[in-house]
C-alpha cells in the first residue's frame, strides 16, 4: 500500500477516535463517567504512550539504518562501475563493447533513481548485466597482462552483480505491516482515552486534529525512509550520475 495512502488512513482513525470519544463521552450512563472509570482509562492509555514511542523510536532507527545502508551501497556500486571501466579501459579496444554495455546500464540505474524504483525489479536492467558479462566471457586474452586484467575485471563484475542484487533485496524495507497495525491501534486508544472528558471547544478539537497530522505525517516519513527509491526522502542518483560522466571520458 503507498506510503501516502496509508498516511491519510491513519489521520482519519485517530481523528475519528479523539473526535468520537469527545461527542460520545457526553451520552455514556453516569456510572461510565466517574471519576475512577477515567483514572483507569488513563493509566491504561500511559502504558500504550510509552510502548508507542518506543516503538516509534526503533521503527525511525530501522527505516534510518536502510536509507543509509542503500546509500552507501549505491555509492559503492558507482564506484565499482568507475573502476571496471577502467580496468576494461586498460585491456583494450577490445573491450569496447563491454564498456559501452556498463555505460548503458549506469545511465539506465541512474535513471531509474532518479525518476522512480523500477530499479528494485528492472528486468533490462539485469539484461545489460547479462550482456555485458558474455562479453567479458567472449575476450580472448592475447598476453599475460591482458589474461590479468580480464580475470581481475571478471571479478570486479560479479561483486558489482552481487552488490546489485543486496540493494534490490534491502529496496523494500524490514518494517512489516503488523508493526506498523499494532502501533496505530495503540494510537487508536490513547487518543480515545484523551477525547474523553475533553471540553468540546474549538481548541481541543484543533489540536486532535493537529495532532493526528503530525503523527501521520511521522509515520508516513518513517515508512518513506525504510523505502529508499521511492517518495520525498530517497536515495540520491548523483553516484551513478557522477560515475556515467567517468565512464564517457
Amino acid at each position: 500500500m503507498p506510503e501516502g495512502l496509508v498516511a491519510v488512513i491513519i489521520f482519519v482513525c485517530l481523528s475519528t477516535a479523539s473526535l468520537g470519544s469527545l461527542l460520545i463521552y457526553r451520552r455514556l450512563p453516569s456510572h461510565h463517567r466517574e471519576d475512577e472509570t477515567l483514572e483507569v482509562l488513563r493509566m491504561m492509555a500511559n502504558i500504550f504512550v510509552v510502548m508507542t514511542s518506543l516503538v516509534l523510536g526503533l521503527m525511525i532507527n530501522s527505516a534510518k539504518n536502510t536509507l543509509e545502508s542503500v546509500d552507501r551501497n549505491v555509492h559503492v556500486l558507482a564506484a565499482g562501475l568507475i573502476v571496471l571501466d577502467r580496468s576494461l579501459q586498460h585491456y583494450g579496444s577490445d573491450a569496447d563493447a563491454a564498456r559501452q554495455g556498463l555505460l548503458a546500464y549506469a545511465q539506465r540505474a541512474a535513471h531509474t533513481i532518479h525518476h522512480d524504483d523500477t530499479m528494485i525489479a528492472d528486468r533490462e536492467s539485469e539484461k545489460q548485466l547479462d550482456a555485458v558479462a558474455a562479453r567479458l566471457k567472449a575476450l580472448k586474452p592475447q598476453d599475460a597482462e591482458q589474461r590479468a586484467v580480464l580475470q581481475n575485471a571478471q571479478l570486479q563484475f560479479d561483486r558489482l552483480v552481487e552488490l546489485r542484487w543486496l540493494i534490490v533485496g534491502q529496496s523494500r524495507g524490514t518494517i512489516p505491516a503488523s508493526l506498523v497495525v499494532m502501533v496505530v491501534a495503540w494510537l487508536l486508544l490513547v487518543f480515545a482515552s484523551y477525547g474523553c472528558r475533553a471540553p468540546g471547544n474549538a481548541l481541543v478539537v484543533g489540536s486532535f486534529l493537529t495532532a493526528s497530522l503530525l503523527l501521520a505525517g511521522a509515520i508516513y516519513l518513517i515508512l518513506d525512509m525504510d523505502r529508499p527509491f521511492s517518495g520525498p526522502v530517497r536515495v540520491s542518483a548523483d553516484p551513478l550520475l557522477r560515475a556515467v560522466a567517468e565512464m564517457q571520458q
